[in-house]
């Protein structure tokens, strides 16, 4: 008799390759959009966060502008110079670099302010959803009196109030963290009613009556049982309201209560350069411009497409 050569079981795929086994992945291949946004948004982050190491120089540093570089227009028209690819503004400040950096920090800001609703969101929804009665009706009318005021207008009564009650060395600094807060104090809603809805209809499922009757925390059966299963229209949601956090952000630096010529963002700098529109200098508020839409129809695309991806009546 012939011994049985025991079956070797293979090794389980690893978390890249179910990534690029995933339904997911494959119908990413198969939108060519989605793609060309991938990418361009890609260039664009990377860009932005290796600004330090790819430009001329650093715009927040005033000791390395030169008023003699000032107005200078891009580089392909004449009285063009090089490096000032994009031209200069009235600053002699390199107007590639200071996209470069201004998108960094609107990206930061826009990022920040999706994890930060969708951090309280979650929590918010999960809390109303799963208790239920007193707790579910506090929560979500605090919520509709929000939703009941533009989200725009919100933000500008608190960036403005906040930038008024920090003290004159904190107002520069703590700029970014008060934008933060202030598209924040209302972009939470959306998540917490999307999570609350999906709360509600797991939590009289049989797993979670089962981690009831082994006596599970009811915290734990939140976060590890039920709040799992809201990733997908959370994941869509966040995508989404991350080009809105970058255009609300925006415009709070247009209107002048964003943040400070001394750290410009997008919107700082189409403010700026829209001062001089009539004067000539449109490159000054062209482009900037340009990069702030590049940046936001990327995401949009990608939002769209993850949006269609996840449903499963498109399948």
């Amino acid at each position: 008799m012939t011994a049985i050569e025991p079956v070797k079981s293979s090794a389980p795929p690893s978390r890249l390759s179910r990534v690029f086994q995933s339904d997911l992945w494959w119908s990413f291949k198969q939108h060519p959009s989605a793609i060309a946004a991938a990418i361009l948004l890609a260039v664009l982050i990377g860009t932005a966060f290796f600004a330090p190491w790819i430009t001329v120089q650093n715009p927040y540093d005033l000791a390395s502008l030169d008023l003699l570089n000032a107005e200078i227009p891009p580089v392909w028209m004449e009285g063009g110079q090089w490096p000032f690819l994009l031209g200069t503004d009235v600053q002699g400040r390199d107007l590639l670099s200071a996209i470069l950096y201004g998108s960094r920090a609107s990206i930061v800001i826009g990022a920040a302010s999706v994890a930060v609703s969708l951090i309280v969101g979650s929590v918010v929804g999960l809390v109303a959803g799963y208790y239920g009665k007193w707790a579910d009706g506090l929560l979500m009318r605090a919520g509709d009196v929000l939703l009941s005021m533009p989200t725009m207008l919100i933000a500008i009564l608190v960036s403005a109030l906040a930038r008024q009650m920090l003290p004159p060395y904190l107002r520069e600094v703590g700029a970014s963290g008060v934008i933060v807060f202030a598209i924040s104090l209302s972009a939470w809603v959306q998540y917490a009613r999307t999570v609350r809805a999906q709360t509600m209809v797991e939590r009289n499922k049989e797993y979670v009556q089962a981690a009831r009757l082994i006596r599970v925390s009811k915290w734990r059966i939140m976060l590890k049982h039920i709040l799992p299963n809201t990733t997908t229209p959370l994941l869509v949601t966040a995508t989404l309201n991350f080009g809105l956090g970058i255009l609300i952000e925006a415009t709070l630096s247009f209107l002048g209560v964003g943040m400070p010529p001394e750290q410009p963002s997008l919107g700082t700098l189409i403010r700026i350069g829209n001062q001089y529109l009539f004067s000539g200098l449109w490159w000054i508020v062209l482009f900037p411009g340009l990069q702030l839409c590049l940046l936001v129809v990327s995401i949009n695309v990608l939002g769209d497409w993850l949006r269609d991806a996840l449903n499963p009546k498109l399948r």
